[in-house]
């Protein structure tokens, strides 16, 4: 994965049944998001999961990583960021998180990074008013080749 220097332009779809004809293809890549401190500590506080390796940069510095590092929640969590930067269904009224298949966190996130989401899209199953998408999100860090995320997604969307 080889990052832009520019932002991307989101990828439109006319209508949620387009999509059908889509399964097991690159739908869209989001823009890049910046994992900065402020962000890991408010997401320490929101969850309370305070442990030094996120919120202590003086001790982090001595740690594994040189640094202090985002939760691997914190990254699963940007999906729905990812995901609305990278592409619109014009028919789509209302979506919803069905929950995950599949969630693995591949490489750290050190405090700094940008990343960004590639997504595929794995299922279309109908549903009454719209359809169930299993979507395929590989999250990578600028500058480095193995992804630090990859989850599998499960989201219905109605028209």
């Amino acid at each position: 994965m080889t990052p832009s220097p520019v932002a991307h332009a989101t990828t439109h779809f006319a209508t949620l049944e387009s999509l059908r004809g889509k399964v097991g293809e690159h739908l869209a890549t989001s823009d890049w998001i910046t994992v900065d401190q402020e962000r890991i500590d408010l997401f320490a506080r929101a969850t309370g999961d305070h442990q030094w390796i996120h919120v202590d940069p003086e001790r982090a510095a001595a740690g594994p990583f040189g640094t202090t590092i985002a939760h691997g929640f914190l990254t699963l969590s940007l999906v729905p960021e990812f995901a609305q930067s990278a592409m619109v269904v014009d028919d789509v009224r209302m979506s919803v998180n069905y929950g995950l298949n599949r969630v693995r966190f591949t490489g750290p996130v050190p405090s700094g990074s940008r990343l960004r989401g590639h997504l595929r899209l794995k299922a279309f199953e109908p549903i009454d008013g719209g359809a169930q998408l299993i979507t395929e999100v590989t999250i990578e860090r600028e500058g480095v080749d193995k992804p630090v995320c990859v989850a599998e997604t499960v989201a219905r969307r109605f028209t």
